[in-house]
């Protein structure tokens, strides 16, 4: 299953396929819990404790795989202590499962569905759960999405939150089917069987727009490069950047 949506920038969309089916939401929910998180009034500067023993969404405990995380980075302060807003960053520019873990257990399960809700996403966001939280899973607890979600939830973040999405690190997917150096600030998130991501794209000769493309199916292999979903994501985007002119007409 493809979906897409693609729409010039804060505009009803002119492509919509599949647009509000619903698919795993993989590490594109860390986009809401990064919104929740510079909404809350938090001290972002506080040193809050790293540990990897989270509340599940089904009630006990979980933990992260180190071996699983994209960024070791957050592991490697284990024991001690960071800044929400360092866990923020690493959470976005490098999807670190663990600093989403710690983010999400200091602003709250609700918080991130407000998020979603005033997005006005239509997939089911009432119970999100953390990063690897396997008894929520086994509870048939989803954070799910669609397209059309991620649309709008881009479309609702407040300049710096969508700012610091510009610092994404993994330049696949959306971002590889661009020219080098094009602006764009994006989330992408893989697991076995799913590939998603959401961009704001800025071309330097058409006015901005937004992508956002779910798969869901057998050529997502759970790797964050290498991954022939990731190619195919690629290819929707060098194409949709090929009509980036007509976008807006």
């Amino acid at each position: 299953m493809l979906s897409l949506v693609v729409a010039p920038w804060r505009r009803p969309p002119v492509v919509l396929r599949n647009a509000d089916v619903p698919h795993e939401a993989a590490s594109t929910m860390k986009v809401a819990v990064l919104a929740a998180l510079y909404r809350g009034g938090l001290d972002l500067d506080r040193q809050i404790p790293v540990v990897n023993r989270f509340a599940s969404a089904a009630g006990g405990t979980f933990a992260n795989s180190r071996a699983g995380d994209s960024d070791p980075e957050p592991w490697e302060l284990l024991g001690g202590t960071a800044s929400l807003r360092w866990l923020a960053g690493r959470m976005v520019s490098h999807s670190s499962n663990l600093a989403t873990n710690l983010c999400l257990a200091h602003v709250g399960r609700e918080a991130v569905a407000d998020v979603w809700r005033r997005a006005g996403a239509s997939a089911g966001t009432d119970t999100p759960r953390g990063v690897e939280d396997r008894p929520a899973r086994a509870a048939g607890i989803f954070n799910r999405v669609t397209a059309h979600d991620l649309v709008r939830l881009l479309e609702s973040l407040e300049p710096e939150v969508l700012g610091l999405l510009e610092d994404n690190a993994h330049g696949v997917d959306v971002a590889a089917g661009l020219p080098p150096g094009t602006r764009l600030a994006s989330k992408n998130g893989w697991i076995t069987g799913v590939r998603n991501c959401a961009a704001v794209v800025h071309p330097p000769d058409a006015a901005p727009y937004t992508l956002a493309v779910c798969y869901t199916g057998p050529l997502a292999n759970g790797q964050d490069t290498g991954d022939p979903a990731a190619r195919l994501l690629a290819r929707v985007s060098a194409r949709v950047w090929r009509a980036r002119h007509r976008l807006t007409a």
